[in-house]
């Protein structure tokens, strides 16, 4: 299908002519691991494990690891640093009213200004605005494909996501075949689940995305590219319409590694198999089983992502595409 072929309507924009920049996650040079552990700049890093600080979890690259090109074009002066985000068998994360949630291996970073996200929510979630983030994978830390991977989302208070990232193979319970035909490609989910684009994820690039969420209409749209490509519309406009109105619909935007137990773990990224280990758990109730949240059993391998060119944007002068270009809204 060819989607809106022309569509770049600015080319080589000033820095001062850009679409207003309403958070900005990319990590500057002078932002640290204690800041990481304290919450203090744009991340609150609380979703972990909770016998470990953030940056046991979470690594900030310097220029060891060169960011996406699409905002960073003179690579030997980046403006920002890599982060990895990694879990392993300690990575149970305890809500503060709830109980450890034992299915689940997570680190996440959520998008606040120095620990605070409730004020920031109204403003990245109102009119329509644009979540911009890159991928890319941390070969060192290899993902385990047999698993469902929940990497980037919005969630509002009832857990649900505005929208989703995903990798891995989707939990079924009973288990389907291992891994999924697709575990190896983003799917984009809405609301519903229904995938609205996939991409293969393939190694040593950076896979960038542009979710455009049309908050009062309820709406989605989809950018992505490579490597030094600019973004490119791949969806038309979408109708999201199942998620709540008004304040109800907005929540914390997260991005990290949220990794589902499934039942059998048989691959990762390099050529050896793990064990193939039962992960619903035998000394669960049957009753329990099927609560991928709070019960069943992780390997408890070290796997990452690294991230980079995550910031949210209004679309008042257009959606930035990267390379100093800006293109009009899909609409």
């Amino acid at each position: 299908m060819i989607l809106l072929i022309v569509y770049v309507f600015l080319a080589l924009c000033s820095l001062g002519a850009s679409t207003p920049i309403l958070w900005d996650g990319r990590a500057p040079f002078n932002l640290t691991s204690p800041d990481l552990d304290s919450s203090t700049g744009p991340y609150l890093t609380v979703v972990k494990g909770s016998t470990e600080n953030a940056s046991h979890y979470s690594n900030l690259h310097g220029h060891a690891l060169h960011p996406t090109p699409l905002w960073n074009k003179v690579l030997l002066i980046p403006a920002e640093q890599v982060i990895s985000v990694s879990i392993d068998n300690t990575s149970v994360f305890i809500p503060g009213s709830g109980p450890p949630q034992l299915g689940f291996r997570r680190t996440e970073f959520i998008a606040a200004v120095n620990g605070d996200h409730d004020d920031l929510n109204p403003v990245l979630e109102s009119g329509t605005t644009v979540f911009h983030f890159s991928i890319k994978k941390d070969e060192r830390r290899p993902l385990n494909y047999s698993h469902e991977y929940q990497i980037v989302f919005i969630e509002p208070s009832e857990g649900t996501h505005v929208f989703g990232i995903q990798l891995g193979s989707p939990f079924t319970n009973p288990t389907g075949k291992l891994p999924a035909k697709n575990a190896h490609s983003f799917k984009v989910l809405d609301h519903d689940l229904n995938v609205l684009f996939t991409a293969p994820f393939t190694s040593g690039s950076w896979h960038h995305f542009a979710i455009q969420v049309d908050w009062t209409n309820k709406t989605l749209a989809v950018f992505y590219s490579k490597d030094a490509s600019p973004l490119r519309p791949v969806t038309r406009l979408v109708p999201n319409l199942s998620v709540a109105s008004g304040a109800s619909d907005q929540g914390d935007f997260h991005f990290g590694v949220l990794k589902v137990r499934g039942q059998l773990a048989i691959e990762s990224d390099f050529a050896w198999h793990l064990p193939q280990l039962p992960l619903v758990n035998p000394a669960d109730r049957p009753a329990d089983r099927g609560d991928v949240v709070h019960h069943g059993i992780q390997e408890g391998t070290t796997e990452g992502l690294l991230y980079s060119g995550v910031f949210v944007e209004s679309v008042s002068r257009g959606v930035s595409i990267g390379n100093s270009l800006l293109a009009r809204p899909i609409s």
